[in-house]
C-alpha cells in the first residue's frame, strides 16, 4: 500500500486557530496525503489581542492551498469561542458531515503511516461499537517492545485520532452523567482503583463544574461511560510540537513535548484479542496519571491549583 496513493477517501478534519507557522508543517502532510475529503475547523480571534486577527487569517490562507481533486468543508467561526466550544461544536459539525474522521490540530504533526494506519482500523472496527477511537500517540514508545502493531487501552490520547460519528454522538461537553458516577450510581473502569478515584475525581469533577475550558476529558468521560475500549499504536505516530507559549493549555515543555515519530509497517499487525492491554495500561497510569502518593493533602490541593491554573492559562 503506497503512502502516497491520490485515492484516500478517509475524510480528515484539521482544527486550527492563529498558529500559521504549525498549521503549515502539518497541512503539509496532509497534502502528502491528498485525502478526497477534507474537513477545516477555524476559531475566531479573540477581540483583546489585536494582532491576532491577522495570525488567524494567515492560518486559514495556509489551507486554502490545496493543489489536489478534493471536496473542502469549511467551519469558520468569527468570534472567539475558546478551546471548550470551538473543538466541541467543530467536532459535532464533522460527524454531522461524514461518518468517520481522522482528527488532527494545528500543533500535531503526525506520521504519513498515521493516515493509514487509522484509514485500515475505520474500516476494520466500524461495526464493533466496543471501540471507542483510534489514537495515533503513544506516550510509552521508547519503553514499549510489542509484537503487534497497535494494542487496547481504556484511556484516550487526542493527540491525533480517529472515530466514527455513531461513537461521537455519546460525547457531552457539559458531562451530565458525572453526578451518576459521583454519587457512586455508575462506573467508570478508570475510576476502579483508590488512586484512579482520587485523581480522574478531581479532574472529572473540576471539569463538569466548569473551572477547565477544555474538551477532551469530556471524551474520555463519554467512552467510559459506554463501556468502550480504544486503540493505541506500538510506535508514537504524531508529535506535539505546541508546548510553548502560543499554546492554550501545553504552555511548559516536557518529556512529551516533540516526541520522536515512528513507522507502522503495512498492512498492520493485529493484537489477538480485543482486550484491553492491562499492563501497559498500568505503566500508563502510573507514569501519567497519578497524584505521587507521598502528597499529603495540602501539597495534593496545591498541585491541582497549579495543574488547573496552567490549564486556564490562555
Amino acid at each position: 500500500m503506497s503512502i502516497k496513493s491520490p485515492d484516500f477517501n478517509t475524510p480528515v478534519a484539521l482544527l486550527f486557530f492563529n498558529r500559521p507557522d504549525k498549521t503549515s508543517k502539518v497541512f503539509e502532510v496532509i497534502s502528502k496525503i491528498r485525502p478526497s475529503v477534507l474537513l477545516l475547523v477555524s476559531d475566531g480571534p479573540r477581540p483583546d489581542r489585536h494582532e491576532e486577527a491577522s495570525l488567524v487569517n494567515q492560518a486559514r490562507e495556509v489551507v486554502s492551498k490545496i493543489t489536489w481533486p478534493c471536496k473542502v468543508l469549511k467551519n469558520y467561526s468569527d468570534s472567539n469561542l475558546g478551546c471548550k466550544k470551538r473543538v466541541s461544536s467543530g467536532l459535532d459539525w464533522v460527524f454531522s458531515e461524514v461518518d468517520r474522521a481522522i482528527i488532527l490540530e494545528d500543533d500535531c504533526l503526525p506520521s504519513p503511516t498515521f493516515f493509514w494506519y487509522c484509514h485500515e482500523l475505520l474500516d476494520l472496527y466500524k461495526a464493533n461499537d466496543r471501540i471507542g477511537m483510534i489514537s495515533g500517540v503513544n506516550l510509552l514508545s521508547n519503553k514499549l517492545n510489542y509484537s503487534a502493531s497497535y494494542f487496547f487501552t481504556e484511556f484516550v490520547h487526542i493527540w491525533g485520532w480517529a472515530t466514527w460519528s455513531n461513537r461521537w454522538k455519546s460525547y457531552d461537553v457539559d458531562m451530565n452523567g458525572w453526578p451518576s458516577v459521583a454519587d457512586g450510581d455508575v462506573s467508570l473502569n478508570i475510576m476502579n482503583s483508590t488512586r484512579g478515584r482520587k485523581y480522574w475525581g478531581r479532574i472529572f469533577e473540576s471539569v463538569y463544574a466548569g473551572k477547565i475550558d477544555t474538551w477532551d476529558y469530556q471524551w474520555l468521560f463519554a467512552n467510559q461511560l459506554s463501556k468502550r475500549i480504544n486503540i493505541t499504536p506500538s510506535v508514537n505516530l504524531v508529535s506535539n510540537m505546541g508546548f510553548d507559549d502560543s499554546a492554550t493549555h501545553t504552555i511548559q515543555k516536557t518529556s512529551l513535548s516533540n516526541m520522536p515519530l515512528g513507522k507502522l509497517e503495512l498492512p498492520l499487525s493485529h493484537p489477538g484479542s480485543i482486550e484491553v492491554n492491562i499492563k501497559l495500561d498500568q505503566i500508563l497510569s502510573d507514569q501519567m496519571y497519578t497524584i505521587p502518593a507521598m502528597l499529603g493533602y495540602k501539597r495534593v490541593k496545591s498541585f491541582f491549583k497549579r495543574l488547573f491554573n496552567k490549564l486556564l492559562a490562555r
